[in-house]
């Protein structure tokens, strides 16, 4: 072999190799990664226990059968069955409602439950779904007209309720009280009026006007009352997904009407906020 010869074999030799690993350092197009499948949204249980106060009209009471009845039973019912779940109502101590509801023997409070800025400390609540006040009531012929005509009286209260706690904040009218009387339920408190144990009692604007109409003249409402409130469903704080599917529900019942008709059956009129 020449020497030309054996340069030509060298040359394409050396031209085989770089074609090599040329090729091999060229990397293959990449397949793009697929995208991560979204979270599923955490699982409500099977069933939630509501605790509520079974002496409490119109929101929550015992029918003349003994059936628990009332508007917020109806509105718990209906955010339920759009849940999928299914609801228990527990009668429970109404001054103990918190520990029946961290303790875990009940999942929800919804009976008329006031937000306050106090229990929002223990318990996570929905959007307000209605306004209320605390009012007074006194028997038909009573001399009391306003607040001040309340010094020296017995107020009845129930026991565990923002009633005590809005006539806590007017201290004026609070110090002048010969004694506030505290009750197991409002029905409780009002019969005491009746009967002249009490001589006026403090209380949610629904309860008293719905007890008071079915009365006509036993009893007054007076003008002066002890502010304006604001009712909301209460769950543990860390059932986040709970509340978020209850307010989503309630917020549903209110933009298609559901909300309002219930509403309607108990009040006459729609009173939701």
């Amino acid at each position: 072999m020449n020497n030309i010869s054996r340069r030509l074999i060298l040359l394409a030799a050396a031209s085989t190799a770089l074609y090599g690993c040329s090729k091999s350092e060229t990397p293959a197009p990449s397949t793009p990664a697929a995208p991560a499948p979204a979270a599923a949204a955490p699982a409500l249980p099977a069933k939630i226990v509501i605790g509520l106060d079974d002496n409490f009209p119109p929101m929550g009471f015992r029918d003349e059968k003994g059936q628990l009845v009332g508007f917020d039973i109806d509105m718990a019912r209906e955010a339920a069955t759009r849940l999928g779940i299914e609801v228990e109502f527990k009668p429970i101590d109404w001054s103990a409602k918190e520990a029946e509801l961290n303790g875990k023997r009940v999942d929800a409070l919804w009976n008329g439950l006031t937000i306050t800025d106090e229990r929002k400390k223990n318990i996570a609540f929905t959007a307000p779904y209605m306004e209320n006040h605390q009012i007074i009531v006194v028997k038909g012929d009573s001399a009391i007209k306003t607040k001040a005509d309340m010094a020296g009286k017995v107020v009845g209260v129930q026991d565990g309720s923002t009633a005590v706690d809005a006539i806590g904040r007017d201290e004026a009218t609070a110090k002048s009280l010969k004694e506030l009387k505290r009750y197991g339920d409002n029905v409780t408190a009002l019969m005491d009026l009746a009967t002249g144990r009490v001589e006026a009692v403090v209380l949610d604007e629904v309860v008293g006007r719905y007890y008071t109409a079915k009365k006509p003249g036993e009893y007054t409402v007076l003008e002066d009352n002890f502010g304006t409130e604001e009712y909301g469903v209460g769950v543990r704080l860390e059932d986040a997904e709970l509340l978020a599917r209850l307010d989503k529900a309630m917020a549903d019942m209110k933009a298609d009407g559901s909300g309002a008709k219930i509403a309607e059956q108990w009040f006459g009129k729609n009173i939701l906020k």
